[in-house]
């Protein structure tokens, strides 16, 4: 299976913060990983260096170039203008012709169920709506690698339960999935591997049913049980 991104002892420091501390990573195509951890944890920071964001202070970072990456951050931006452009946009400038573009971005908001919003003006949209907007925008880039800082956090039950079903999919379909969540049931459902961060370092990795099942560094086990500071 082919390996997407190779992090090893990595450290990223935002003035005197230490982000993230010394963590190695592998992550292979077709993995869905789930990174979990208190606010301030690295779980962000990660994403973002995953995505070329944020560049290490040390270690060493490799990745798949021929992997096409997509991210979606926690409060997608919408442009003030139509569903339909927010998603074509990003299309012609990667270089499509405008009505190609729009055709695509056609096909990536009936991939998400958003067809008949198309013309409405995409700050007018539910917070939902929105995200799936932004994961049509994701969509239509065609990517082999999605990333999703916390999709769902600011979702109500129904918008939740669409979004995950909708990366559930994308998962199915062969995408490698890396997302952050606090949502634990989130991370049972969708995850086949658990990542666990704690002020910038990585204490635990390992598969999903092991990491809900025990045994685990005792501070993950405090964070399961909501003991942790």
């Amino acid at each position: 299976m082919t390996q997407v991104f190779n992090l090893h002892a990595i450290s990223v420091h935002f003035g005197q913060v230490h982000a993230l501390s010394d963590c190695s990573l592998r992550i292979k195509a077709g993995e869905r990983l789930a990174l979990v951890g208190s606010n301030g944890s690295g779980k962000s920071t990660l994403l973002r260096t995953l995505n070329g964001l944020v560049r290490p202070v040390a270690g060493s970072f490799q990745r798949d170039v021929q992997a096409r990456q997509a991210m979606l951050f926690q409060r997608p931006y919408m442009l003030r203008t139509s569903v339909l452009n927010n998603v074509a946009l990003g299309l012609w400038l990667g270089g499509v012709r405008w009505p190609d573009a729009k055709a695509n971005a056609l096909a990536a908001l009936e991939r998400v169920g958003l067809e008949g919003l198309a013309t409405r003006n995409a700050k007018a949209l539910s917070g939902g709506q929105q995200q799936r907007v932004a994961l049509a925008r994701a969509w239509a880039l065609k990517p082999q690698v999605l990333l999703l800082d916390e999709p769902t956090s600011s979702l109500d039950p129904t918008a939740k339960r669409e979004v995950e079903r909708l990366m559930a999919e994308f998962a199915d379909a062969g995408m490698t999935l890396i997302f952050s969540s606090h949502n634990l049931g989130q991370v049972k459902r969708l995850a086949g591997r658990v990542i666990y961060l704690e002020q910038g370092r990585l204490l635990a990795d390992m598969p999903t049913a092991d990491f809900f099942n025990g045994p685990i560094p005792a501070a993950a086990e405090a964070f399961l049980k909501g003991e942790l500071a």
